[in-house]
């Protein structure tokens, strides 16, 4: 489907004015997107990146990657591969998904790179339900709920948005957005821990960087839903969504 943006925010023509008369000029709208009203997109762009790069780099070649055991299971490291490439899809994507000027400004970028989301997160999910089995047992129910929840909130998404119900559409992708961030949270709760060095094992470490990320992020996701409950969600009326 294509969004037609051309005309959205005209003023409608008064009762028995005829059609071919112009139209005063649409007046400014105050609410205007602007890019650097959100100046919160750039460092979360810079710590995405950053988090990428300490995280996939260890692990190419195959040689020096530090993947566990998987005797029996020729596949594990392609399917790795193809893991880490549409995670890092999926983060990337997901960022600009959630830039408000980006959206209102490009909606053909906002639908193209949501789709290039939904795909990213199906596959790569998909693929880490699979491969989980090999990672240490410490924390595998953690990983494996958050998962099936990204799945789930971004099958949500992609249908609601189908159905054009923007409202449903927006909550369930902002559900998918905190459960793929939540890896962010692991590295930073494994790394703290061991540098400050208390007397805490390594698996405690391990166990609550697989459940604290994706629970504190829905909390912090529900939070902001509640705070922005009455803002309009400024997308176009039905009557101006035309089928491509």
């Amino acid at each position: 489907m294509t969004l037609d943006t051309h005309n959205a925010g005209a003023p409608a023509l008064p009762a028995g004015e005829p059609e071919g008369r112009p139209r005063p000029p649409a007046a400014a709208s105050p609410t205007r997107p602007t890019w650097w009203r959100r100046p919160w997109i750039i460092p979360l762009l810079v710590v995405v990146v950053a988090f990428l790069a300490y995280q996939v780099s260890p692990y190419v070649p195959e040689r020096t990657a530090p993947t566990p055991p998987h005797d029996g299971f020729p596949m594990y490291y392609p399917l790795l591969v193809v893991h880490m490439v549409t995670g890092t899809l999926a983060i990337l994507t997901a960022v600009f998904q959630v830039w408000p000027w980006l959206r209102k400004r490009h909606p053909r970028f906002h639908r193209v790179s949501g789709r290039v989301y939904v795909v990213s997160a199906l596959v790569g999910g998909v693929i880490g339900l699979i491969i989980v089995r090999f990672a240490p047992p410490v924390g595998q129910i953690g990983v494996s709920m958050a998962t099936i929840l990204w799945i789930g909130t971004t099958v949500a998404g992609y249908v609601t948005a189908r159905k054009r119900r923007y409202d449903l559409h927006r909550r369930f992708m902002l559900y998918s957005f905190a459960l793929v961030m939540n890896n962010i949270w692991g590295v930073l709760i494994v790394n703290l821990g061991m540098t400050l060095a208390l007397d805490i094992g390594f698996t405690y470490y391990l166990e609550a960087a697989r459940w604290i990320g994706w629970t504190v992020n829905l909390m912090l996701v529900q939070w902001w839903l509640y705070h922005t409950a009455g803002r309009p969600l400024d997308v176009p009326s039905r009557k101006k969504v035309v089928a491509s």
